[in-house]
């Protein structure tokens, strides 16, 4: 595997980070909320009035999120490199949904925002996803060759 560093795309990712951080700060600060995704989403199904419209604005923000990025930086951001089927894909995520459901939360609620607040709950959680998910990938590359 050959690692190229593109120093635009560097500062990009850390310019993406500060947002991240400072979006879910400002959640906690001014919601009391934890960011995190599969909850978030989650309970808007659940279409609990008053608890609902924050909740799609911030779906409905995501999306948006994704929109905006098409418009600046054009449709080759979205190309898919990789050479996984879209079976596979859909497989992955009905799994990610489920360890979510296990975890109670996901990489965002956890990771990202359990972690910053010290959380000894998300520490386990994200050391056991993580851990969980490079297990996997060596024995599907020692199963299937490298992807």
């Amino acid at each position: 595997m050959n690692i190229v560093w593109n120093v635009q795309e560097v500062l990009m990712a850390g310019l993406g980070g500060v947002i991240i951080g400072i979006a879910v700060s400002l959640m906690l600060l001014w919601n009391g909320r934890v960011t995190g995704i599969s909850g978030i989403v989650g309970q808007s199904l659940k279409l609990v009035r008053g608890d609902w419209y924050w909740r799609m604005a911030f779906i409905v923000g995501l999306f948006l999120g994704g929109v905006l990025m098409l418009a600046l930086s054009g449709p080759e951001r979205f190309i898919d490199t990789t050479d996984v089927s879209m079976g596979t894909t859909i497989i992955a995520g009905l799994l990610v949904g489920f360890g979510t459901l296990m975890g109670s939360g996901c990489t965002s609620g956890h990771g990202v925002c359990g972690l910053s607040r010290f959380s000894p709950r998300s520490l386990v959680a994200t050391l056991s996803f993580m851990a969980s998910g490079f297990v996997l990938v060596a024995i599907l590359r020692a199963a299937f060759g490298e992807a």
